[in-house]
């Protein structure tokens, strides 16, 4: 919306009112940032037992995402690794962050099936692209 904030207003001092009204926001989205289109993709391409397939399987599946969806995900993963850069004073190490946005970025159209196998898969999923980051986004 056209909402201004003002982030030196001190509602916002507390970090987990923003972290959480940043995953809230990517949650209430109508469709993921991974579109359910691209789910199972994702999900076989982390299965694959060798790395390098597996690697540049995500990376083409990264690139196959449309404009907005991709752009987003560059912006919102450089941010992470940011996060991840100050692990030792914040706890968020990258498997932190997967597991916290895992389940939020990738999803299946319905939540029938495994959730608890999808959510594994979701995490590792999320968990690749960080560590993987300068592969899938060169600049």
């Amino acid at each position: 919306a056209d909402e201004h904030l003002d982030l030196d207003d001190g509602r916002w001092e507390d970090i987990h009112v923003v972290t959480g009204a940043l995953k809230l926001f990517f949650r209430e989205l109508t469709e993921p940032l991974v579109p359910f289109s691209h789910f199972d993709k994702f999900i076989a391409a982390i299965k694959m037992q060798d790395p390098t397939r597996r690697g540049r399987c995500v990376r083409d599946l990264v690139f196959s995402l449309p404009p907005a969806h991709h752009d987003t995900m560059k912006v919102l993963f450089r941010h992470l690794c940011r996060v991840i850069e100050y692990k030792e004073e914040n706890r968020m190490s990258v498997q932190s962050v997967a597991i916290v946005f895992g389940p939020t970025l990738l999803r299946p159209a319905s939540e029938e099936g495994n959730m608890a196998m999808h959510m594994v898969f979701q995490n590792q999923v999320v968990e690749h692209i960080l560590n993987q980051y300068s592969y899938i986004f060169p600049d």
